[in-house]
């Protein structure tokens, strides 16, 4: 994957928080969009928990992120239900800005992205993408602080990340 832009979505921003790696997606994609409706969920947040608050409004107030306003709040009107807002303003987001890549976690809206012909990645896939390129010695660690903070990954899942990083 060559840089490219990229429009993510909250649970890659908080778990990269977490991990202190979000700096990750702007080293590893030239531009990095943020829809409104992420950044609210993120940046006004009731939760106890105030992961990625902080680190995303530094990254957009010093422009290493751009806050992206969706055009077609229409379509992001019709498609709410079946996913979240900040979801839908990802994928309406990506497409309006005629880009490929969105950076999604939850399994019911990385299907609906690839309806929209997007590729979907994920922290986990960020992560292993970060470990190909240098930027991160191993996965397994990142993956395992995850799991200890809440993350849900399955043993699959966690078993196919170990080999795609070759760590297994």
């Amino acid at each position: 994957m060559s840089k490219s832009e990229i429009v993510t979505n909250s649970t890659p921003i908080i778990g990269l928080s977490i991990l202190g790696q979000l700096h990750l997606l702007a080293e590893l994609f030239e531009q990095v969009y943020v829809p409104t409706a992420v950044y609210q969920e993120i940046v006004h947040s009731d939760s106890p928990r105030q992961y990625g608050k902080k680190e995303l409004e530094r990254l957009v107030s010093r422009g290493i992120f751009t806050l992206y306003n969706v055009d077609n709040s229409v379509m992001v009107k019709k498609l709410y239900g079946k996913l979240h807002e900040g979801e839908l303003e990802v994928i309406v987001g990506a497409k309006e800005l005629d880009l490929q890549f969105v950076a999604i976690d939850e399994h019911a809206a990385r299907t609906l992205t690839k309806t929209f012909l997007l590729k979907p990645i994920g922290t986990i896939g960020i992560l292993i993408l970060a470990k190909k390129l240098n930027k991160i010695e191993k996965v397994k660690p990142f993956l395992d602080t995850l799991l200890s903070n809440g993350f849900h990954i399955s043993k699959k899942l966690y078993q196919q990340a170990l080999v795609q990083a070759g760590e297994l």
